[in-house]
């Protein structure tokens, strides 16, 4: 496999702390901004590539060599990346994959976004780790460090899900449950898990209502995962309440955070977030821990949930965050982890049996 240098010339990483890291350029001849994270994965840079929860967000890799396998038709998340450029050690050019149809650089030409190549990304890992929030710029010369603040600026005015949401609804067959997924950055591996389930699933906007959700004559909700700040969508909380209190409901990622804010509670952004393949999480009732794939910034806060409708159901065992909800008298839960997995482990996907087995009980009452 070849990891050759020849790209689009010198690139560089200008951190808004004036720390300025030097590589080469692929994919986009364009400059890019964004909050940098890092991922923890071995695999799925294609899934993080198109999964809308990176919206806005510079990705760094911690594994040493992406893109040896190339990307392929089968796992795109979405149909276009959200992030807004990659940070890698050594980017190969020479994928070895039967499916692979291109390389990774070629897909970032295609679909408009830069890659900055042979960086110490474990450095930029290190001053995401002990700094927090880092913001960055990718592009053909360093910045000075006004224009990193200017380009902060205006990235804080995007309204991230509404740029990722479907615009309209999609409709979707299947022969059994009914489910309304309100889509705030959905990932395809969602969608495809309902699917594979047999549900008939109508994908509608982030801002639909609680009328046009129950015109719709659904078996079950569900919130699915997405990008930004939770608390940014607190104008949308009270007419989703509506909704969560009359269907069954499942909350994944940012829509677990948002059911918490359904109830009154608050959210908090992590230092450094948890994105990666291996998050460890503890089922509070069973006692089994679980290796669970994540991808988010923010959590809820323990401290402010209303504890007279919320609970706790799962939790993380590194650093205690809150990773599950279940209502106390309503068929409603969420996890903050991705029971679709893509990429990562499949060890969770029980959950998306519990929430079919939900509908089922529902279904079953309201039928007798």
């Amino acid at each position: 496999m070849s990891t050759e240098k020849k790209g689009l010339g010198i690139g560089y990483l200008t951190l808004e702390s004036g720390e300025v890291f030097t590589g080469t350029l692929y994919g986009a001849p364009i400059t890019g901004f964004g909050e940098v994270v890092f991922h923890t994965g071995m695999t799925g840079y294609q899934e993080v590539m198109t999964d809308p929860s990176f919206a806005g967000q510079i990705v760094t890799f911690t594994y040493p060599l992406i893109g040896n396998y190339g990307i392929n038709e089968r796992d795109y998340e979405a149909a276009k990346p959200a992030l807004t450029g990659m940070i890698v050690s050594e980017l190969c050019m020479e994928p070895s994959h039967y499916e692979s149809n291109k390389t990774l650089a070629e897909a970032a030409e295609d679909f408009g976004f830069p890659i900055l190549a042979g960086i110490d990304t474990r450095t930029i890992t290190k001053r995401v780790r002990q700094d927090g929030p880092v913001f960055g710029v990718i592009s053909d010369h360093p910045l000075e460090a006004q224009e990193v603040a200017a380009m902060r600026y205006k990235h804080a005015k995007k309204s991230l899900v509404a740029n990722v949401s479907t615009q309209q609804v999609e409709r979707y067959p299947g022969t059994g449950e009914h489910v309304v997924l309100v889509d705030l950055g959905m990932k395809q591996s969602i969608l495809d898990a309902l699917l594979e389930l047999g549900c008939r699933v109508t994908v509608v906007p982030f801002d639909a209502t609680y009328a046009q959700i129950k015109a719709l004559q659904p078996d079950g909700l569900l919130f699915s995962n997405g990008p930004g700040d939770p608390e940014h969508l607190l104008a949308y909380c009270s007419e989703w309440r509506k909704a969560v209190e009359q269907y069954p409901t499942l909350g994944i990622c940012l829509g677990h955070q948002v059911l918490a804010l359904m109830y009154g509670g608050k959210t908090e952004k992590l230092a450094y977030g948890h994105r990666g393949s291996n998050h460890p999480v503890k089922d509070l009732t069973t006692g089994k821990v679980y290796l669970t794939s994540q991808n988010h910034g923010y959590v809820v806060k323990e401290e402010a949930l209303d504890k007279r409708h919320l609970v706790v159901s799962y939790r993380n065992v590194n650093d205690g965050s809150v990773e599950g909800l279940r209502h106390l008298s309503l068929p409603v839960f969420s996890v903050q982890f991705h029971p679709e997995a893509h990429p990562g482990p499949s060890d969770t996907s029980h959950i998306f049996h519990q929430f079919m087995q939900s509908m089922r009980v529902v279904g079953a009452k309201n039928y007798a």
